[in-house]
């Protein structure tokens, strides 16, 4: 059965540390591919700045054009309300009843994931992978998850520390600072050629 991974998120914009989280999961967990799926609507937050849901596809088409590892996907940019993870798991098991899902999160992602909306099914409906973050280490998260039937099967996966996050980047832009080497050259020239995030120097 193909495992393959679920990589959620706001995507505004994709920058390094998306791929190389990515990347690590791939190579881990020996997945079959990582899926890119931007969410629609985020049912904890607002997203700042949100230049639009197609837009931020867009970018995460850009940001992995040319990797057949990873792949994105907008079923969650097409369903309406918010976007549940527990309803994301189920339709992914219906239209792909042969896969089997891994869904990657953040540590801090992963530490809050009982005030998610039906956590219990999050944890029975797909294998779930942490990847560990230094605010959250991997007994801080299992330990927050020890009380959710199925909270001990998680799975923990390395990856180099890098400080990039797309809060920064946008605020980088904004300030009219550069953001090459944060996120993939085409992400940049869609910034700059779309006037995102108060662009014009995104690639300098």
């Amino acid at each position: 059965m193909p495992r393959v991974g679920i990589l959620g998120g706001a995507f505004n914009p994709p920058h390094l540390g998306h791929l190389v989280c990515a990347q690590e999961a791939f190579a881990q967990l020996g997945l079959e591919r990582v899926v890119l799926m931007p969410v629609g609507q985020a049912p904890h937050r607002t997203l700042e700045g949100d230049p639009g849901a197609n837009a931020r596809l867009e970018m995460a088409e850009l940001a992995i054009a040319g990797d057949e590892r990873l792949a994105t996907s907008r079923m969650e940019l097409d369903r309406e309300g918010p976007s549940y993870t527990s309803e994301t798991l189920r339709l992914l098991r219906e239209h792909a009843p042969g896969d089997e899902p891994v869904l990657i999160l953040g540590g801090d992602q992963a530490a809050s994931l009982p005030s998610w909306h039906e956590p219990e099914s999050v944890l029975a409906l797909a294998e779930v992978a942490v990847v560990e973050r230094v605010s959250w280490s991997r007994q801080a998260v299992a330990e927050r998850l020890a009380g959710l039937p199925g909270g001990d099967r998680l799975k923990f996966v390395d990856m180099p520390l890098l400080e990039i996050s797309s809060s920064d980047v946008r605020r980088r832009v904004a300030e009219g600072r550069p953001v090459r080497y944060l996120v993939p050259d085409a992400v940049g020239g869609y910034i700059d050629a779309h006037g995102l995030y108060a662009s014009g120097v995104a690639l300098r």
